[in-house]
């Protein structure tokens, strides 16, 4: 009789525990970490209630020089998946993270990691040999690539085969996400498109090399780059060719990110009658850019305006 009564108490104990835990009632999360704020919001499109995700970046931060953090391990040793942009954009803080982690899950070639560059258009793949003169070019092709929607729309296809292979039994959730995603970027995009289509061609000046898979999308011409090479700030003597280049091409607009110091930029808009045009790389970049597709929102209604206004 008492060992009756102990499985009893057992039974009601076990069907306590699936109704009110979270875990065994309706399916642990997947815990998914994103190195940046872009891959974080394209993740929860796809993943919608049944993940959890966040980003460690900032979305005002630089990528390529973020300061680790402990609480970024934490959010490492705890993870499922992690997702990175890979092509050498976070090698300067995210390798070491991941090894101190201790979780074998998310190692490079483990299951639960994704490198997001396999399913994107890739630009600016140098040829030859490197060398550090030609400053932090990276070597497998530029990293920024989630600036346009056509590759923001790769980047959810490949985000949703990967949650479907570590939770199959939600396939059908995240591929209606992922579909339905697609059709609203589409959307989107057919409006930024119309509101680009009247500067197709124009001229610009960037400050980094940010902006290629930008420019291409909605039709700029990148004629030059305030930093002589990528990450070495700019020298009087490249500071005077860019001013000479945009009065003899009569360009008006400078593009830069937030993070870089709008000294030079100010004082060559002060030469040219140009425009420094500060565009947000990144979801999060401002308190209102709360996702991708508010993303190009904000940077197309910047845009427009700074062409419109420099006519």
């Amino acid at each position: 009789m008492k060992l009756h009564c102990k499985l009893y108490v057992l039974a009601i104990l076990l069907l306590c525990l699936a109704l009110f835990s979270p875990s065994l009632a309706e399916g642990k999360k997947l815990r998914v970490v994103t190195t940046l704020t872009d891959l974080a919001s394209l993740t929860q499109e796809v993943g919608g209630d049944r993940i959890d995700v966040e980003a460690l970046a900032k979305g005002y931060q630089d990528p390529h020089f973020v300061e680790p953090k402990p609480s970024f391990l934490l959010k490492l040793r705890n993870a499922d998946l992690l997702i990175s942009v890979g092509l050498d954009l976070e090698i300067g803080w995210l390798p070491p993270l991941i090894t101190q982690s201790g979780n074998g899950r998310i190692q490079p070639g483990a299951p639960g990691y994704l490198d997001a560059s396999q399913f994107t258009e890739i630009l600016e793949i140098p040829q030859g040999k490197l060398t550090r003169a030609e400053g932090d070019v990276h070597p497998l092709g530029n990293p920024h690539y989630w600036l346009d929607p056509d590759n923001g729309r790769r980047i959810a296809k490949g985000i949703a085969a990967k949650l479907t292979e570590m939770d199959p039994g939600d396939q059908a959730y995240f591929q209606q996400r992922e579909q339905d995603f697609e059709k609203r970027l589409a959307e989107a995009d057919k409006k930024w498109l119309a509101q680009m289509a009247p500067y197709r061609g124009a001229k610009v000046v960037t400050y980094h090399r940010s902006w290629p898979n930008f420019a291409k999308h909605f039709g700029l011409d990148v004629v030059g780059y305030i930093e002589p090479r990528p990450g070495i700030p700019p020298t009087p003597s490249h500071t005077i060719e860019i001013v000479n280049l945009m009065k003899r091409e009569k360009i008006k607009i400078e593009l830069i990110e937030p993070y870089f110091d709008l000294k030079t930029p100010n004082s060559i808009a002060s030469m040219t009658g140009g425009r420094v045009v500060v565009l947000m790389p990144s979801v999060g970049g401002k308190p209102e850019i709360t996702d991708y597709f508010k993303l190009f929102d904000y940077d197309i209604g910047v845009l427009t305006k700074a062409f419109e206004e420099t006519k």
